[in-house]
């Protein structure tokens, strides 16, 4: 379904600069990646860098830590991984599952979890505390459920080999979600589980919102400089985050690019919304909002609609078509008349859900509620990319499926942030402090070691 942007000579003319560009960024990235200085490990971390050896990992690099740990980094069936073992470890592993990628981009990791820590914080944490923490990549980019359940499943084998006797499951946005199809798919694989700002729903829900704020955005702005550049069919990439064939030298710079043409026209009615609060451009803005249940937030209008804009393509590949339809969605707000609100429903773009793509989302993964392990999910008020409301879904699952006793709902502050190249603040997607991530670690931690689930507490 991938489809490829015929360029103008402008374009080309952009395209040459950024041939130009990417052969700097190639000179940057060909470096080293930074990190501890390499040390010789000890005899125990080479018995263990063994029997990893021995249980399938390949292209094994080890490192002694300042701090006397060792660092291990290898593949598994093929794909990259890495693990972090301190030197007073209790026997007991941390494994993260990381988030949502542009399609097409690398797919890649840090070396050294604890010197890149990739959760903001947690593995660090639980590092210090002498719990072993591992990462395996995805085999592909963009959504990737599945296999970030595999190859973290794959990645705790080889930890309990290595002598592991404890797991837990931690992720962040799609590796929350990640964490929920590991915990209800394999009851009995780990002790506990944490999902910061994640897909707790199903990605119904959450591509249903990317959607319906893409399709909202269209109607108000058709016609207008503020209307998206490229295809406007919702169901479809607006623009190709993956640069024509030839040119993949320059898949950094074409990506960047890109974000940069969806965000500029949405970052200009904002800025004019703000000069005019009385203008049209605010109307717009404020009837989007009210209408999606978002707030007037230009991050939460430009990270759900960029990422439909260059991810639709993936996600109707991945999951066999279209797992959200509007076909027969009643589009309201207070803010609009009997008139506004039937030319709304009568003009916006409807699409339909393709059953065919309901059984793959369902096992990849739709939560049911239901797991046996003590869950912390904590989500900040406003997030700019997935919403409170996936939280509110699975506690509503979880109280309907009678098991309350084992999910713990942290309600976090919003955190603004810049949003880069457009001169405006927004809500963070993840806005967690790394206090915050350890905290969050402590209190999954402290209810596996004593079974009792603790009480909400204010971040």
């Amino acid at each position: 379904m991938a489809r490829r942007m015929r360029l103008s000579r402008r374009r080309w003319i952009v395209v040459a600069v950024l041939v130009i560009l990417a052969g700097v960024a190639a000179a940057v990235l060909a470096r080293p990646e930074p990190g501890p200085p390499r040390a010789p490990i000890t005899a125990d971390q080479r018995a263990l860098a063994a029997i990893a050896a021995q249980a399938g990992a390949t292209d094994i690099a080890t490192n002694r830590r300042p701090d006397g740990g060792m660092t291990l980094a290898g593949k598994l069936a093929g794909r990259q991984f890495g693990i972090a073992v301190p030197a007073d470890w209790n026997g007991q592993a941390v494994l993260f599952a990381g988030g949502y990628s542009i399609p097409g981009t690398p797919i890649s990791m840090a070396s050294d979890l604890i010197f890149k820590d990739p959760s903001g914080g947690t593995l660090t944490k639980a590092y210090g505390e002498g719990f072993a923490v591992g990462q395996s990549v995805f085999d592909k980019s963009a959504v990737a459920v599945k296999s970030g359940v595999e190859n973290t499943l794959r990645l705790r084998g080889l930890l309990q080999r290595m002598g592991a006797t404890r797991f837990f499951a931690i992720g962040g946005s799609m590796g929350g979600n990640i964490v929920l199809g590991l915990i209800e798919r394999h009851p009995a694989a780990f002790a506990g589980a944490i999902s910061a700002c994640g897909v707790t729903d199903s990605w119904q829900s959450e591509i249903g919102k990317l959607t319906d704020l893409r399709a909202t955005y269209n109607y108000y702005t058709a016609g207008t400089r503020y209307a998206l550049p490229g295809d406007k069919d919702i169901a479809a990439n607006a623009l190709d985050p993956i640069p024509p064939a030839g040119l993949g030298a320059i898949r950094t710079p074409w990506v960047f690019m890109q974000v940069s043409r969806l965000s500029s026209p949405i970052a200009k009615l904002f800025k004019a919304a703000r000069e005019r609060p009385d203008g049209d451009e605010a109307r717009i803005v404020a009837r989007i909002a009210s209408i999606n249940g978002v707030p007037e937030d230009p991050a939460s209008f430009m990270f759900p609609i960029m990422t439909a804009a260059v991810g639709m393509d993936d996600m109707r590949a991945t999951f066999g078509g279209n797992v959200y339809g509007n076909d027969a969605k009643v589009y309201a707000s207070p803010l609009l008349s009997a008139a506004d609100a039937r030319a709304l429903n009568a003009g916006i773009q409807r699409i339909r859900a393709d059953a065919a793509a309901q059984p793959f989302a369902n096992d990849w993964h739709a939560s049911t509620g239901r797991f046996a392990v003590p869950l912390v999910v904590v989500h900040n008020r406003h997030d700019s990319l997935v919403f409170l409301d996936q939280a509110i879904a699975l506690r509503d699952k979880a109280r309907a499926a009678g098991n309350m006793g084992n999910l713990l709902v942290l309600v976090a502050p919003s955190m603004v942030r810049p949003i880069p190249g457009t001169g405006l603040d927004g809500y963070a997607h993840c806005g967690f402090t790394p206090g915050q991530a350890g905290k969050i670690w402590t209190i999954v931690r402290d209810w596996v070691e004593t079974g009792r689930k603790p009480q909400a507490e204010r971040f």
